[in-house]
């Protein structure tokens, strides 16, 4: 028996860098993508609701100094939030992609951005090349 048939045909990630390129975006490597991408949104909804719960249990105190560091706490702590929220977008954008038919793709030039780069950032939507020549031109015009 095969370690994809012991984990009940589930692909892991070195199933999906194993397999052939015109196998690219095949329905099992979109189902794993999806996983992950669920599984993410999950995580930063979870998060996004403990930080609301951090925010709402603050009591105010009377001393400047720990005042002050509960301020700084909070500003650091929605700043993570916000962050978190921008890349929840993302994910439901990618979701969204994948219903669609264009995950995976390039959305500059339509061609593969690649398993590997998908595995490292999941939302991509720029090749390696493209988003390379994209920071470059970025840059280049500030």
């Amino acid at each position: 028996m095969n370690a994809r048939a012991a984990r009940n045909g589930q692909l892991d990630e070195t199933d999906l860098l194993a397999m052939p390129a015109d196998e690219y975006m095949n329905d099992e490597q979109l189902a794993f993508f999806r996983a992950r991408l669920l599984a993410l949104q999950a995580e930063l909804r979870e998060n996004s609701e403990q930080t609301r719960s951090n925010l709402r249990e603050t009591v105010a105190t009377p001393d400047e100094a720990d005042r002050a560091t509960q301020e700084e706490e909070q500003v650091l702590e929605q700043r993570i939030r916000d962050r978190e929220l921008k890349l929840l977008h993302k994910v439901e954008a990618a979701l969204r992609r994948i219903d669609d038919g264009t995950y995976g793709y390039c959305e500059a030039t339509g061609e593969p951005i690649g398993v590997g780069r998908l595995l490292a950032r999941p939302t991509a939507t720029l090749s390696l090349e493209e988003q390379e020549r994209h920071e470059r031109e970025e840059r280049f015009y500030r």
